[in-house]
C-alpha cells in the first residue's frame, strides 16, 4: 500500500498552527477531515465543523475528537481557513454567515457549481475566496483535485491550500475555467472507475471465477496498472502496446472492447459531465 505524504502540521506565517472550520459535515467534508487528521496535517483541536444534522456531527466528533457546533458563525469566528461543503442551493446562505463572523477568513468551497462570482457576491471583500474540485478518494490519500484562487488571494493562501489537498494526494492549480472539465474527469471519475472495475469483475464470474476473486483481481489490476502509468511516466497507449502479443489474447480483449465503444463511451461521459457542471454554474 502506498504510504500517505509525510507528516506536516500546516500552520501560518507567523508558525501558530492553521484553524480549520468546515461549514457542512457530510460525507466528502468527512473524507477531507478523516484524510487530514490521518495524514497529521492538522490536529482535531484545531478542527470545528458545523452541520444541521446532529447525529452526523455527534459521529464525527466521537470517531476524530474535532470539535462540532450548529453555528455557522461560530465555525467561522473559530477559525482561518473556513472550507464550504454544503448543497449549492444553500451557499447563499452559509457565506452570509461567514461573512458575518469572520469577514477575515480564507473561503474554500467545494459546492459543486457555485463560481467564483458567487461566492465573493455573498461574501464581505476582505474574504479572499478559492473554488475547489476535489474527489472522494481523499478519504485513502489518493486525492485528485483542482483549485483555483480569486484574485484577492495572496500566493500564501494558494500554497496553504495547495499544502491542504497536498496532504490528500495531488492537486493543481488551475483557472477557473478549466474547473468544469476537472469536474467531469477526476470529480466524477471514480464513478467512471467503479463501474469498470464492477464490469471487469463481472466478466471474471461470467469466466467462471468466484465474486469475491474476480472483484479483488479487478481493483489490483486497476490499481496497479494506474501506479504503473504514474510511475513510469510512459503514454497508456505505449503501456498498453507493451502487453498486446501480435494474436494474442490482450489484443482479442482489446478488440472486444474497441468493438463495444469503450473509448468514445467513457469520453462522452467526461463531456456529459462537464456540460452538466457548467449549467449547474450559470444556474447559480
Amino acid at each position: 500500500q502506498r504510504a500517505l505524504p509525510t507528516p506536516i502540521m500546516l500552520s501560518l506565517a507567523d508558525g501558530t498552527p492553521l484553524k480549520l472550520g468546515f461549514v457542512g459535515a457530510g460525507m466528502m467534508a468527512g473524507a477531507m477531515m478523516r484524510g487530514l487528521i490521518k495524514a497529521s496535517t492538522v490536529s482535531p483541536a484545531n478542527v470545528v465543523a458545523s452541520d444541521a444534522y446532529q447525529p452526523c456531527l455527534d459521529s464525527l466528533s466521537k470517531e476524530l475528537g474535532i470539535s462540532t457546533t450548529t453555528d455557522n458563525k461560530d465555525v467561522a469566528k473559530r477559525s482561518d481557513l473556513v472550507l464550504i461543503a454544503v448543497k449549492p442551493g444553500q451557499v447563499p446562505e452559509v457565506c452570509a454567515d461567514i461573512k458575518a463572523g469572520n469577514p477575515n477568513a480564507l473561503v474554500v468551497s467545494i459546492a459543486a457549481g457555485i463560481t467564483i462570482a458567487t461566492l465573493e457576491a455573498s461574501l464581505a471583500t476582505t474574504n479572499r475566496v478559492i473554488r475547489v474540485m476535489p474527489n472522494t478518494p481523499c478519504l485513502v490519500g489518493e486525492l485528485a483535485a483542482a483549485y483555483a484562487p480569486n484574485d484577492a488571494c495572496t500566493p500564501a493562501d494558494a500554497a496553504i491550500v495547495g499544502s491542504l489537498l497536498g496532504a490528500l494526494g495531488t492537486a493543481f492549480k488551475v483557472k477557473e475555467a478549466d474547473l468544469d472539465a476537472v469536474t467531469g474527469l477526476s470529480g466524477s471519475g471514480p464513478a467512471y472507475v467503479f463501474q469498470f472495475i464492477e464490469a471487469l469483475s463481472d466478466g471474471g464470474v461470467r469466466a467462471g471465477l468466484p465474486r469475491t476473486v474476480a472483484t479483488q483481481l479487478a481493483a489490483k489490476t486497476v490499481r496497479g496498472a494506474a501506479t504503473m502509468v504514474l510511475e513510469t511516466g510512459k503514454h497508456p497507449g505505449e503501456l498498453k502496446d507493451q502487453v498486446t502479443s501480435p494474436g494474442g489474447t490482450t489484443i482479442a480483449g482489446v478488440h472486444a472492447l474497441e468493438q463495444g465503444g469503450m473509448r468514445s463511451a467513457v469520453m462522452n461521459a467526461v463531456v456529459a459531465a462537464t456540460e452538466r457542471a457548467k449549467e449547474l454554474g450559470q444556474s447559480k
